[in-house]
């Protein structure tokens, strides 16, 4: 799969790129930010990991609720089935409705139905203002700004040993990004800022935080059910593909 990378196609006057499926997130990173843009694909575990491993365990990261989880973000992409079918799901532009949607059935599916080869992305302006605190004290407090008008890109509730992990402040609650307009990002911070003590800190720290605080993979187990088994016959009547990873089918 290794082969398989490398940017295809860019337009970054539609706020699209296509990418092989091999491509790091850090690569993707570098060829967006050129052009002051971003893919917030910025999942758990740090940026060495590939587009494809990305959307096919639809991994995501602290900045999903804000910014799209990997199955909003994903626009179309190119795989191969388990009888080795090339297979285009989806397109390169924003507004596509032609077809069904196996672009989102192929977002989480572990590899079972598909080897992802492509993938076509949606972008977005990389923020003129970006901002990282580091909130102490009431946590109700802290709780009811997160609430109000002015929603950050991010807010992570910080564990004692992520925490110390991270170097902050033994009584660190929240990590709270904000992104945006300068003005908006003044205001929240003020907001934040007047309602219980904290500090602004490095926003590289996030990296950090997406390593430490990475959940624990989700390849568990889980129930085929009937139409599980149609769908998984259809894309690998082999069973060639990831065989065994989601239990037993029959």
């Amino acid at each position: 799969m290794e082969r398989f990378a490398g940017v295809h196609a860019y337009v970054p006057e539609d706020l699209t790129i296509s990418v092989g499926a091999a491509t790091t997130l850090a690569e993707l990173e570098a060829v967006t930010a050129e052009r002051g843009q971003c893919c917030p694909l910025f999942s758990w575990g740090d940026d060495r990991g590939t587009v494809g491993a990305t959307i096919a365990t639809a991994t995501a990261g602290p900045f999903a609720a804000a910014w799209g989880h990997p199955r909003d973000l994903v626009l179309g992409l190119e795989f191969v089935d388990g009888l080795g079918r090339i297979v285009q799901a989806g397109g390169r532009v924003v507004k596509n409705v032609a077809g069904f949607d196996l672009t989102r059935l192929m977002t989480g599916a572990w590899g079972t139905l598909g080897v992802i080869t492509r993938v076509h992305l949606r972008l977005r302006a990389r923020p003129t203002a970006d901002e990282t605190l580091v909130l102490r004290g009431d946590s109700s407090a802290i709780g009811k700004r997160l609430r109000g008008p002015l929603v950050p890109a991010a807010a992570f509730a910080l564990t004692p040993t992520v925490g110390t992990a991270l170097g902050l402040p033994a009584d660190g609650r929240w990590l709270i990004r904000l992104a945006g307009h300068p003005a908006a990002v003044a205001a929240a911070r003020a907001a934040f800022l007047g309602s219980v003590p904290g500090e602004i800190v490095d926003t590289a720290i996030w990296k950090r935080v997406r390593i430490q605080a990475a959940p624990p993979e989700r390849a568990s187990q889980w129930r085929w059910d009937a139409l599980s088994r149609r769908v998984k016959h259809q894309f690998d009547p082999r069973g060639v593909l990831n065989p065994g990873l989601l239990g037993d089918m029959s």
